[in-house]
């Protein structure tokens, strides 16, 4: 028996059903992947799985007994209390239900995800709490998780321990993501929201792609050759109807049937137009940094950055959560002077900055009004052009345009501030996390519009596949206020650090080339410091074979795409493999090996 199905489900709010007589069936063990245009109606259709919304007609089959857990895009408001009471959730103490089974579930769900149990809630980062509440949810230990964008917010050190830890989960997975990346590595099916019908599509994201527009195609041709007969009937009727009159009558029932249908077809949304304004050119040199630091007390944001950025340049920040890479991005631009080394940026610079938070928006204002600040038009590369016209580029709805900014969605949001901040001129784009919550088609809008801009970009993202075709280098957050400075994107990121792993392994010294000291003369071995001595070489033998292994695995680009956990554990294994060798070698020349 499927875990839940969907018979003939419709749900409207007024216009246009979001669901219009939809089936669907989730079975235990799959990877249900939901895409769709933002507002399509995939949260709506989660909302109705889960039960929190009643539909208009249909009827939704859920497996008795199965338990249903939902991840949502947003943190709960006023949600309080340490780590572990959070996860436990509103069922109590333990020893108030003597539910000592779960005590022990939600102990091991602390464990594994690594959370901080005596942490308060509040004083989380925003990637923290999301994981709290995903252990909040398998604590019920439900068949079923819908998630809404779970990678929203997340770094990508968190995002790959998700994909890892969701792989290894044995439960059923709904999700919606943005995030190209984790749905090619998670999904095991693709269903499609459009025009309120539900396509299963039983293949992998990239054949999805291809098949979806061959079906585009095929359906515009359709409904070409459709509108061009209703065309000629449309002119035969107006001429009068001369045939006999059976003929005439069925061919005028045919007629009505056709405007039925043409009344009825619900043609699909444009798509979005992104054009940034231009400013005149900077100079060749727009930044460059000179052992520059940035330090908190005593602890270093920046230490040392040796970087230089130039016009065209398209360069991504990389790093974990509170690393430091928002200030990061106002030490480039000369919102903070560093304490140690230079920052120096070049001349005629025109800066427009992406505000993750969209601090830049008034949500009491109209949509239009937010855009143009109230005038009726804006100037888009020297032509004037009408507000909302401008706005149905980006997808508004005259309707639309003229609501509230606070009504719209997390991804019409993110697509009003890219209106707003491409009506400003400049030569500078400055985008920090724009990729949240915007629909998979519109990513492929802003990356075109990026990699074309004559300009320069910076980039904060966890976007994997965004920073591939975006950057021309990266700057990554190493630790301890270290950033190092890379070519290319986020795969060639990974190459370099496993090219950079092997030449570290090949210059370490090789046992049968050391040459160790003797021992000091005079100095004469026990039975067991000779046993110890004799045994070495086999020992520093086997540490070596260990660590040739480890070193030829982490350069394999492909090993670097599994999960985070592995890497890591590797990564840490291999350097302590260098100091067990180094240890190996100095108590062999000790003993005058």
């Amino acid at each position: 028996m499927a875990l839940v199905s969907l018979l003939d489900v419709s749900l409207s709010f007024g216009g246009a059903p979001l669901l219009d007589r939809v089936n669907l069936q989730i079975d235990r063990g799959e990877r249900v992947c939901l895409v769709g245009r933002n507002g399509a109606g995939k949260s709506t259709l989660m909302k109705v799985i889960a039960g929190e919304l009643a539909p208009d007609s249909g009827q939704v089959f859920r497996q008795p007994g199965a338990i249903f857990s939902t991840l949502r895009q947003e943190v709960p408001a006023g949600l309080a209390g340490t780590v572990r009471s959070v996860v436990e959730g509103e069922s109590g103490s333990y020893e108030q239900h003597n539910d000592w089974e779960r005590h022990d579930r939600v102990e091991r769900l602390l464990e594994s995800m690594s959370l901080p149990a005596e942490a308060e809630f509040a004083a989380l980062s925003a990637g923290q709490k999301r994981r709290v509440l995903l252990a909040q949810g398998l604590a019920g230990e439900p068949q079923l998780l819908l998630l809404d964008e779970p990678t929203n917010h997340l770094d990508l050190a968190s995002i790959l321990w998700l994909e890892e830890f969701l792989l290894q989960w044995g439960g059923a997975l709904l999700f919606v993501t943005h995030d190209r990346a984790f749905l090619r590595r998670i999904s095991s099916r693709i269903v499609e929201v459009d025009r309120g019908r539900l396509i299963g599509w039983a293949c992998d994201y990239d054949t999805f792609l291809v098949r979806k527009q061959a079906v585009l195609e095929a359906e515009e041709v359709e409904r070409a050759q459709f509108d061009k007969k209703l065309a000629q009937e449309e002119v035969w009727i107006r001429r009068g109807v001369k045939a006999q009159r059976s003929r005439a009558n069925n061919r005028i029932h045919a007629l009505q049937r056709m405007r039925a249908e043409r009344a009825a077809r619900r043609d699909r949304a444009g798509k979005a137009t992104l054009t940034a304004q231009e400013a005149d050119r900077s100079g060749f040199k727009v930044i460059t940094c000179e052992g520059a630091g940035l330090r908190y007390g005593d602890r270093w944001i920046i230490r040392d950055l040796e970087t230089r950025i130039e016009r065209g340049d398209k360069v991504g920040i990389v790093g974990p959560n509170g690393a430091g890479k928002t200030t990061l991005l106002r030490l480039l631009l000369g919102q903070l002077q560093p304490q140690t080394g230079t920052v120096e940026q070049g001349t005629r610079l025109e800066v427009v900055y992406f505000d993750q938070l969209r601090a830049q928006l008034d949500e009491t204002m109209r949509v239009q009004d937010a855009v143009a600040d109230g005038n009726a038009t804006v100037t888009i590369n020297g032509r004037n052009r009408h507000v909302i016209s401008y706005l149905e580029d980006f997808l508004f709805e005259p309707a639309r345009a003229r609501t509230p900014v606070r009504a719209l969605s997390g991804g019409e949001r993110n697509r009003l501030l890219l209106a707003r901040l491409f009506t400003k001129p400049a030569n500078v784009l400055v985008l920090d996390e724009p990729t949240n919550d915007l629909d998979a088609e519109t990513l492929e809008l802003l990356e075109d519009l990026l990699v074309e801009f004559e300009g320069t970009v910076l980039l904060v993202s966890h976007d994997r596949a965004f920073l591939n075709e975006v950057c021309t280098s990266l700057l990554v957050f190493e630790g301890e206020g270290r950033v190092a400075d890379y070519n290319g994107g986020y795969d060639d990121w990974q190459k370099e650090r496993a090219a950079q792993a092997t030449k570290a392994a090949a210059t370490r010294p090789v046992a049968a080339e050391a040459k160790p000291a003797a021992a000091p003369k005079g100095r004469k071995l026990s039975n067991k410091e000779r046993a110890e001595l004799e045994a070495l070489p086999a020992k520093i033998e086997q540490l070596e074979k260990e660590q040739a292994a480890l070193t030829t695995q982490l350069a394999d680009p492909a090993f670097f795409k599994q999960a985070g956990p592995a890497v890591g554990q590797a990564t840490a294994r291999l350097d302590e493999l260098e100091k067990l060798v180094a240890a190996a070698y100095e108590r062999w020349t000790a003993l005058g090996g």
